[in-house]
């Protein structure tokens, strides 16, 4: 048997994520160099500020403005930064409660090495070059003496009277990198794929055929040792015309994904309909599979390029109703 696919695997978009009004106060504040907490219930105030009181679950309305310069209450040394932190060199992290505030807040400290970094110690902010975009806007944090100030802060906007347009939303990069291993009837799948082959599996119980296999039939609890080849032809069951464009998009809008049922399999999978226009795609629309150039091929469904309408009459809705 030949050993199970694994490859790194890449995912990452950029979520814009819009704010509501304490949010929005915050990371307008911090664009403008300044850091706001807010005042709870029993008079502590939270930093960053909450929107709702820990302790009655009452809205929060009561911004202080706090310093930029803090103590470090906790912390642990980051030897190999991840991408996307906020140094690409060694740093530590830390909890770190700014003068004028009850509760610490998580963020970078660029203190060179773990030797000079301990709890206890003082800090101030670096602000980044750029700003609005959040707490990113605080590019770290670093040592600071016993006795130093403060840099002044401007005034105004803990009570929400500064002049200026607020922060309404921010770009949250998200991105994961992992190893991922295929299993064992994946693997044969794939590896079909590469060849120019659609492999299945059949249920030896309810006799469904499944693509791609999942190693086991989900009804019956049996594994699924039985492999059929199926055809690149099918029916269309379900489908939805893509009308919204979106960051990525590899094509322009109104294009068609849909869900096709194979020839001889039990299961429709996800994958886009093209060589007709949006509206003539329709449930029951026979198709067959456009291959890329086989020097393109890899172990990937990509390999198909999309489904077109094969000229075939339409399948009686009977004929896949089951599967929808």
């Amino acid at each position: 048997m030949s050993e199970p696919l694994s490859a790194p695997l890449d995912i990452g978009f950029d979520y814009t994520r819009s704010l509501g009004p304490v949010l929005s106060r915050f990371a307008t504040g911090l664009r403008e160099g300044r850091i706001l907490g807010i005042r709870g219930s029993d008079g502590r105030v939270h930093v960053p500020p909450a929107e709702f009181d820990p302790k009655t679950a009452e809205r929060l309305d009561d911004f202080v403005q706090v310093s930029t310069t803090g103590t470090v209450v906790t912390w642990s040394w980051m030897p190999e930064p991840a991408a996307g932190q906020p140094l690409s060199h060694p740093f530590g992290w830390a909890l770190i409660r700014l003068d004028g505030a009850d509760t610490p807040m998580l963020h970078a400290v660029d203190a060179g090495a773990p030797e000079r970094m301990s709890t206890g110690m003082r800090v101030r902010v670096r602000w980044a070059a750029e700003r609005g975009n959040g707490i990113r806007d605080i590019e770290c944090f670093e040592p600071a003496s016993d006795t130093e100030q403060p840099s002044p802060q401007p005034d105004g906007d803990a009570d929400g009277s500064a002049e200026s347009e607020p922060v309404g939303s921010i770009i949250a990069p998200v991105h994961l990198s992992y190893q991922h291993s295929a299993s064992p009837e994946e693997s044969r799948y794939l590896r079909a794929l590469r060849e120019g082959r659609l492999v299945g599996q059949r249920c030896p119980v309810c006799r469904k055929v499944y693509i791609p296999p999942r190693g086991a039939c989900p009804t019956d609890g049996v594994p699924t040792d039985e492999e059929v080849e199926l055809a690149d032809t099918g029916t269309v069951t379900t489908f939805c015309i893509v009308n919204v464009p979106f960051l990525g998009q590899r094509i322009q809008p109104p294009y068609v994904s849909a869900y096709v049922l194979l020839d001889g399999a039990d299961i429709p999978f996800l994958h886009l309909v093209l060589g007709c226009n949006a509206d003539e795609v329709r449930m029951g629309m026979r198709v067959r599979g456009v291959w890329k150039p086989r020097d393109e091929w890899e172990h990937t469904l990509q390999n198909i390029d999309h489904f077109e309408p094969s000229g075939e009459p339409d399948a009686p809705f009977e004929s896949y109703a089951q599967h929808l």
